[in-house]
């Protein structure tokens, strides 16, 4: 009957600590595992992308025959990929919308 009892027991604890290992350690090793490999995946494409543009100037070098051209033409691909990012940009609220979320929270 002790037997019983103390295999029962430690049944439910097994069990407890399963149950809060699932609900703690398992979110936070997904979450870890994201973290780990969106900074890998943001380093890798910036790379490649560094390495993209050095080899189409280049390209551009070797097929012009110019360097000017090549600066130009680099240089506008990448100012119109600016302005791009610019306008796709979150725009902060001016102070009178500020003002007025505050109003609106009090």
């Amino acid at each position: 009957m002790t037997g019983d009892w103390t295999t029962q027991a430690a049944d439910a604890l097994e069990h407890a600590v399963a149950a809060v290992r699932d609900k703690t350690v398992v979110p936070a090793q997904k979450a870890t595992r994201a973290v780990v490999f969106g900074c890998l995946t943001v380093f890798f494409a910036g790379t490649a992308a560094v390495l993209l543009v050095i080899g189409a100037f280049r390209g551009l070098v070797i097929l012009t025959g110019e360097v000017w051209i090549a600066y130009l033409v680099v240089g506008g691909i990448l100012v119109l990929a600016g302005a791009l990012l610019w306008r796709l940009r979150l725009k902060r609220p001016s102070r009178k919308e500020r003002k007025e979320a505050k109003r609106g929270d009090g």
